[in-house]
């Protein structure tokens, strides 16, 4: 059965042009035109993917976005005419998993929505849980925990500590890193991973380092380094 995506867009000839264009891609699409029907057909359809207008009646994208990730990890693409890069690091850092701004080219989103899908599946199957000492990570249900607690990870620090993590030892450069948990469309500042890394670290404190580290290669890039796994 071909994939359901969610598409809220209060702009009708918007919403119909990514409907007729998802369809020919073989996606099963539901609509809706303001921010409460989204959060309704969301918890309804149980869809696969949402494409989210940042600017809706009733309800907000940012609002919407916050509902869904209150109980889901479904992908979410944001879609909006603001072009400034705060709107898409506040996108980003909420919670969505790819921004694409206004005017778009009807192959370019079906293309991120299989990229997004494809990035999510290949989570999915990455189903074990894993120990390097005292901190197990989880990626099934997303969850880290350090010696026993559980960590408060922003969706989007959380995506890069998997990813790191999928490979131990392994060095990954910043634009690697963008490809895999930005997406490789995402145009913003390179900064946005060394502040994922930084906060990353200090919500680490507790993980002894004599057990593993993030590691700073200089003019590498980054390591999810082990040295010891219980």
């Amino acid at each position: 059965m071909s994939a359901t995506i969610l598409i809220a867009e209060d702009e009708p000839a918007i919403s119909q042009v990514l409907k007729a264009y998802l369809q020919k891609a073989d996606f099963q699409v539901v609509q809706a035109f303001d921010g409460q029907t989204a959060i309704k057909q969301f918890r309804e359809a149980h869809p696969a993917l949402v494409l989210l207008d940042v600017m809706m009646p009733k309800a907000d994208g940012w609002t919407v976005l916050k509902t869904i990730r209150e109980t889901s990890s479904c992908p979410v693409i944001m879609l909006t005419a603001l072009g400034d890069i705060h709107y898409r690091l506040s996108g980003l850092n909420g919670g969505a998993d790819d921004y694409i701004a206004k005017p778009f080219n009807g192959e370019e989103v079906v293309a991120r929505v299989r990229a997004v899908l494809r990035r999510s599946h290949e989570e999915e199957n990455h189903s074990a849980v894993t120990n390097y000492g005292s901190l197990t990570i989880d990626h099934s249900a997303h969850r880290v925990t350090v010696k026993g607690t559980e960590l408060a990870l922003r969706p989007r620090d959380l995506s890069v500590l998997l990813f790191l993590s999928s490979q131990p030892n392994r060095t990954f450069t910043r634009e690697q890193l963008i490809e895999h948990v930005w997406g490789q469309d995402y145009d913003g500042s390179d900064r946005a991973v060394d502040l994922s890394i930084k906060r990353l670290r200090k919500s680490l404190k507790d993980w002894p380092k004599a057990e593993g580290e993030i590691k700073t290669l200089r003019g590498l890039g980054y390591q999810f380094c082990v040295y010891e796994q219980g």
